[in-house]
């Protein structure tokens, strides 16, 4: 049975962590750590987990949380991980790390992303930069072994659009400066900490863009999208957040550099994610949303061709706090552990 310390418990992406393990056939939770709420039962926090999870939350320096452990998910901010990921990876521990620490592979792409979040650009642990795997198993998948020690979770707009993107770019469908990605969010995307932005008052019946100066996740997809491309991609990206908990849709324009129908897109698209058990092909027709990824692991695609104007249109669908974040994590964990990869997460949702 595989051990599991979880770090940041406390917030939506520790507790949607730990409600994917409560269900895992091979692992369990050893330790939930948080500087916030120490000594209290994650079920006093998270009503719904009691009787299947009334662990308490443990201080940081507990000797309980300082225990060696085979892996430890870094729910927390940017810039913990990459402190605290030496001492757990000495011990011994698998990471996967939910920030940006993690995500690029040198000290200038880090540099970079920190730099557009207004971090310092200096990496803490540079040396485990070249170690890490960027956790997009529908990409990366061939590097995602039992040999992994550090995992970088991918950013939830960047599951969004990377997925969506990526069979058009790699098969050469688009012109790769005309890629435009239209994201929505729900408010959950903000994370736990109020925050008078997302007050009930001032959120309620209310939209916006945001971030119009360059959002993070903009680096990752460049990135990847790059990497399939073989040059350098650059796509002009929006974020908007809507009055909803959960979920994230985004709109991915491309030229097209041939015509094509949507049947000959949607047949690349099927045939590229023909050995990923979480993406979904859909046509145009489909009456697919938000609520049928909602809580699951699923990657819901829409394929459609806007003919008049020969622009391909992918509508990418998935939950922000499951495929956008625990849900990755768990599916990275499973690789890189030897386990079969929809261990724990092949379900569906629930409707309406």
């Amino acid at each position: 049975m595989i051990r599991v310390k979880i770090v940041g418990a406390g917030g939506y992406g520790g507790v949607g962590i730990t409600e994917l393990l409560l269900r895992h056939p091979a692992a369990k939770i050893g330790a939930l750590v948080d500087v916030e709420n120490p000594g209290v039962p994650i079920s006093k926090v998270y009503p719904h987990l009691a009787g299947f999870c009334d662990m308490p939350i443990l201080q940081p320096d507990d000797p309980k949380a300082s225990e060696p452990y085979d892996v430890v998910f870094m729910a927390t901010p940017d810039g913990v991980g990459m402190k605290l990921a030496p001492a757990e990876i000495s011990k011994g521990a698998k990471v996967i790390d939910y920030s940006g620490d993690f995500r690029f592979n040198t000290p200038q792409a880090y540099a970079d992303y920190a730099r557009r979040i207004g971090r310092d650009p200096e990496h803490k642990s540079p040396d485990l930069l070249p170690q890490a795997v960027y956790g997009l198993p529908e990409l990366h998948r061939r590097e995602l072994t039992t040999a992994t020690r550090i995992v970088g979770n991918p950013g939830c707009f960047a599951v969004s659009c990377i997925l969506g993107l990526s069979p058009a770019v790699k098969h050469g469908l688009i012109r790769l400066d005309s890629i435009i990605c239209d994201c929505v969010t729900g408010v959950s995307g903000a994370g736990k900490k109020p925050n008078p932005t997302f007050h009930y008052p001032a959120r309620y019946d209310h939209m916006n863009a945001y971030k119009l100066a360059g959002h993070q996740h903009v680096c990752e997809i460049e990135r990847e999208l790059g990497l399939l491309a073989g040059r350098e991609v650059k796509v002009t990206f929006t974020a908007h957040v809507a009055p909803v908990c959960r979920g994230i849709m985004s709109t991915l324009y491309g030229d097209l550099l041939q015509p094509a129908s949507e049947a000959d897109i949607r047949a690349v698209y099927s045939e590229f994610y023909s050995g990923s058990s979480f993406v979904r092909i859909y046509e145009s027709s489909a009456p697919v949303g938000s609520p049928h990824v909602r809580g699951t692991n699923f990657a819901n695609l829409v394929v459609s061709v806007d003919e008049r104007c020969r622009r391909l249109r992918i509508v990418s669908y998935i939950d922000n706090l499951v495929k956008g974040q625990a849900g990755s994590a768990l599916q990275n964990m499973n690789l890189i552990c030897g386990l079969p990869e929809t261990a724990g997460l092949d379900r569906p949702g629930m409707f309406p």
